[in-house]
């Protein structure tokens, strides 16, 4: 992502054709569109049919233990069952959950953070210091349940995590500094323990407990602790926890694999003894020639199944098979496609295994202009895993920022200039659009049949997208302070709405 920018904006069994026929079925076309939905402002380029794919197996509550990383029927579900809330950005190891409703009806402003002041500070990127301000891509909170508590957290432009009550907007901890602005989300450990990670460009990415009368911070890796690195020392992706397994990608251009050994000390704090049990550059030779040094990692892993899954600014979607981690066996990449542009979005993953890939179009590339921007991709085919792709390049640098939302048969996606594109998922057809005021960086977020998108004029949206064969009808919107930017990514959690903005401040909406 282009810094500067951003500061002035605020993985199979072989097809059948009855499973084709019945998958069509079940996800028809659209059709009767009026000629608002503009068909033919965005283009698709499908490629020849993938030749395998996975039978999609109906999520059932009773289904025996998944024997590996990640349940790839986990798509769409909470991040396990020992914190309730929304942990991660995007919600899971997928990047798939957007939260729990209720979502409001008639929402109203709940209460705004900071009461007085604003959240900003001055940050210095190629010899030029900056004010920024507030939240943005992606920012988005977790929000989470804690001894009878609900906690909200989140990292913001202030250079600081703020630890707050998600009814009253009141601090619980007080902030914890950094030394440089936040820009990506932090993630809430699944298993309970009481830790908070989150990156900063101050250098370093943390672990921070919350377990005391103030947060404390446990350890700090550096992006320079590896090497070699290229590009910066930002941390902008949100981690993944697993089996006391940290994985992330840094702007150091490199991927990591941190064993946490979490426990408590014998006053019964939380502790953890952190080893660095893999890394590597997620770049190759190959890339570096055809794009320069800017392959930085700034999307947030992916895992499915035994493989992790991560792009970076030079447009390269990797796979690496995490199946003989935890034995110390190697960690290999298994997976490789170059969409030709930058990808600062994450990698959402759907029940079959399919990769969902938002691109920006910065550099112009022959290849880019090729394939598309807004991707899914069949890694069980890695010689030819395109499945079909979508133009949205208006002009240059614009394309696709936001993470992808995947709702029932559809692919919903934020483009730079405005567009919110509902895509058939088996096709990648228009089914419909809508127009907001852009950029729309943020990543659209569907809980109980609702899509809640912010604009870059301060207004929170909501659409029913219950039907999705047509353009949903907006149900409501909220101003939100003075009209700043949204680029965070909301939070939806049991009839609240959580999100910063560009402005300064962060709010909670209700009924």
């Amino acid at each position: 992502m282009s810094s500067g920018r951003l500061a002035g904006l605020g993985i199979g069994a072989f097809v059948v054709l009855a499973v084709a026929a019945v998958l069509s079925l079940l996800f028809p076309p659209a059709g009767g569109f009026g000629t608002e939905v503009a068909l033919t402002t965005t283009t698709t380029t499908v490629a020849p049919p993938p030749t395998t794919t996975t039978t999609v197996v109906p999520t059932t509550t009773t289904r025996p233990p998944f024997d590996g990383w990640v349940d790839p029927l986990s798509t769409g579900e909470p991040w396990g069952n020992t914190v309730e809330g929304l942990l991660t950005f995007r919600g899971s190891p997928t990047r798939s959950y957007y939260g729990k409703g209720p979502v409001p009806e008639s929402p109203d402003l709940g209460w705004r953070f900071p009461e007085s002041g604003r959240l900003c500070s001055q940050s210095t990127v190629g010899g030029k210091s900056i004010e920024w301000c507030g939240s943005g891509w992606t920012g988005q909170p977790s929000v989470f349940e804690r001894e009878g508590r609900r906690w909200v957290v989140f990292g913001s432009y202030a250079a600081k995590v703020h630890f707050l009550d998600a009814y009253t907007g009141e601090r619980i901890l007080p902030d914890f500094p950094v030394g440089d602005i936040i820009k990506g989300s932090v993630t809430v450990d699944p298993d309970g323990f009481p830790i908070v990670y989150t990156g900063s460009r101050d250098n370093f990415f943390r672990a921070i407990a919350i377990d005391r009368d103030e947060p404390v911070e446990l350890w700090k890796l550096s992006a320079d602790a590896v090497s070699p690195t290229r590009w910066n020392n930002d941390w902008d992706g949100a981690a993944l926890v697993i089996d006391d397994y940290l994985f992330e990608g840094g702007e150091n251009s490199q991927i990591h694999v941190v064993k946490l050994n979490r426990g408590y000390d014998a006053d019964g704090f939380v502790t953890v003894d952190p080893e660095l049990v893999f890394n590597a550059p997620g770049w190759d030779e190959d890339l570096i020639n055809r794009v320069g040094g800017n392959v930085s990692i700034e999307n947030s892993v992916a895992i499915s199944g035994d493989t992790m899954y991560f792009a970076n600014s030079g447009g390269l979607v990797q796979g690496w098979d995490l199946s003989q981690l935890k034995s110390g066996g190697p960690v290999e990449r298994v997976f490789r496609y170059w969409a030709g542009d930058d990808i600062d979005a994450s990698i959402v993953i759907d029940e079959q295994g399919m990769l969902y890939v938002g691109v920006e179009y910065e550099r112009g590339t022959g290849r880019s202009q090729e394939i598309g921007q807004i991707l899914k991709l069949d890694p069980s085919n890695p010689d030819d895993p395109l499945v079909w792709g979508v133009s949205e390049r208006p002009y240059l640098n614009s394309g696709v920022w936001g993470t992808p939302a995947l709702y029932e048969d559809l692919l919903i996606v934020s483009t730079d200039e405005g567009k919110i594109i509902g895509l058939d998922r088996m096709t990648g057809d228009e089914r419909w659009f809508i127009k907001l005021q852009g950029p729309t960086w943020q990543s659209p977020v569907v809980v109980d049949d609702t899509l809640i998108i912010g604009d870059c004029i301060g207004q929170l949206h909501a659409f029913d997208v219950t039907d999705t064969a047509v353009k949903p009808p907006e149900l409501w919107q909220i101003r939100l302070g003075g009209g700043g930017c949204i680029e965070s990514t909301p939070a939806v959690w049991d009839n609240w709405i959580y999100v910063g903005t560009r402005e300064g401040h962060f709010y909670a909406v209700t009924e």
